[in-house]
């Protein structure tokens, strides 16, 4: 942590004048004291990021020194420093808060590292709590089918246990509102909450993005330790490349994580939460998936019901889309005609709650004011992409923009073309010429369903 403002407290002229050219040589700002009262000038004139305190001094020793601070709250990490140390010492300074505990002669390269642990610490504190004010707690799942009740009651259930939960269901069919719901019940309400898709991590960077790495006494924290105290939700974990799914396993069975390069197991405290639109036992049987990760997730399973098979949801979830874009973009609200409304609940929505909030955002944007009657409903879903009987030909709406008139092509050509595959994803990659983790990804985006 470059620019860090280091106070080190030390009754020795000499090793104060050994230390601070140390620091300042590896560009830290370096403050000194030599002793209790001139380390509590300094902390209060120019509040440090670390303080470098030893044990044993004249008068007031850094273990009290230590105790004060910590009864009002320690401002930074304390790296404790003595050369006549015992364990009990070590252990009552840990105690009382202090980050390590080194022994003098001190050895630089081990001072540097630990220090560069302790800041990191301190970071890793600060940005967890700043993510615990920003995080939104999602509401409740809105519905009144019975799917939809059951589903809040097993929720409101399991908010007060730690248990891995493995949401399953299709794309866009809400798992992530659910997983920030179940958070948000739940102890771990005041932590963060932290959401990743696999797929979306370049290969080469997933391991370190997800368990941290180390190098040279640099630390980078994985998202694993950022979501410390609180709940990681990993969408698609079926995306999770094989050398991946024997971290997490591992991390999991110990509760400790190894950052990529390091040496020091790191405690874990997150509850993870999973999702998937993919078959994972068809995974686990095919040798694409471990089956002890399966087995760690599956603790408690939920399935996430498609909206098409609760249409009498659609008018609560119209009405809180609206009251949504009204609110956030200051586009005016409006109700929809009965005619338009048996409309929607005829429809078979590929791409479940996802669609039905980009639909609602669409006619808000585009249309006019008043009720949204069948023809503007008819025009916003008949665009849709369906396929001559020869199969070598598309009705076009042209009228679409040109995003939305693509995402209906994509969808129409990769769903042929899975069909032509056998439903193989492996045969379709080849047929469309796409990297399996990004073709993955495309049929999520799209609502395209992967059965078995």
């Amino acid at each position: 942590m470059a620019d860090a403002l280091i106070l080190v407290v030390d009754d020795e002229p000499d090793i104060r004048a050994l230390l601070k050219d140390v620091l300042e040589d590896e560009g830290y700002r370096v403050a000194l004291a030599a002793n209790a009262g001139e380390a509590r000038e300094r902390l209060v004139a120019t509040p440090p990021d670390a303080v470098l305190l030893d044990i044993w001094m004249p008068g007031e020793d850094g273990l009290a020194l230590l105790r004060a601070w910590q009864a009002n709250g320690l401002p930074c990490p304390v790296v404790m420093m003595s050369g006549h140390g015992t364990i009990e010492t070590a252990v009552e300074a840990t105690r009382l808060g202090a980050y390590d505990f080194i022994e003098k002669p001190i050895t630089l390269a081990k001072l540097l590292i630990t220090l560069e642990r302790a800041l990191e610490a301190a970071r890793l504190k600060r940005d967890n709590a700043a993510l615990r004010r920003q995080v939104q707690h999602a509401g409740p799942p809105l519905g009144e089918s019975e799917a939809m009740r059951q589903l809040r009651a097993r929720l409101e259930r399991l908010a007060g246990h730690d248990a891995p939960v493995l949401l399953r269901g299709e794309a866009g069919s809400g798992k992530e509102s659910l997983a920030r719901w179940l958070h948000g019940l739940g102890q771990r309400r005041n932590g963060p909450f932290l959401a990743v898709g696999p797929g979306s991590i370049a290969p080469e960077q997933a391991a370190a993005s997800l368990f941290g790495a180390e190098h040279e006494g640099q630390v980078q924290a994985g998202l694993l330790e950022q979501a410390q105290g609180g709940t990681l939700f990993l969408d698609e974990v079926a995306e999770l490349a094989p050398e991946l799914q024997l971290r997490l396993s591992s991390a999991l069975e110990r509760r400790s994580l190894l950052r990529i390069g390091g040496t020091r197991a790191v405690e874990l405290d997150v509850r993870l939460l999973a999702a998937t639109a993919q078959d994972l036992e068809a995974l686990v049987r095919a040798g694409q998936f471990r089956e002890e990760l399966y087995y760690q997730l599956n603790v408690v399973p939920l399935d996430v019901p498609p909206l098409r098979s609760r249409a009498e949801d659609i008018g609560v979830l119209l009405t809180q889309f609206v009251d949504e874009f009204a609110r956030r973009d200051g586009l005016e609200p409006r109700g929809l005609s009965e005619a338009a409304l048996a409309r929607l609940r005829r429809h078979d929505w590929p791409g479940n709650v996802r669609e039905l909030r980009n639909l609602v955002q669409r006619l808000l944007v585009l249309g006019g004011s008043g009720t949204i009657e069948l023809a503007e409903v008819d025009a916003a879903l008949g665009g849709r992409l369906q396929a001559e009987p020869s199969g070598e030909a598309f009705a076009i709406d042209y009228t679409l923009p040109l995003r939305e008139a693509r995402d209906r092509f994509e969808r129409a050509y990769l769903m042929r073309q899975l069909e032509q595959a056998g439903g193989s994803v492996g045969k379709l990659a080849k047929l469309a010429g796409m990297e399996r983790t990004h073709l993955y990804r495309k049929l999520r985006d799209l609502g395209i369903e992967l059965r078995a």
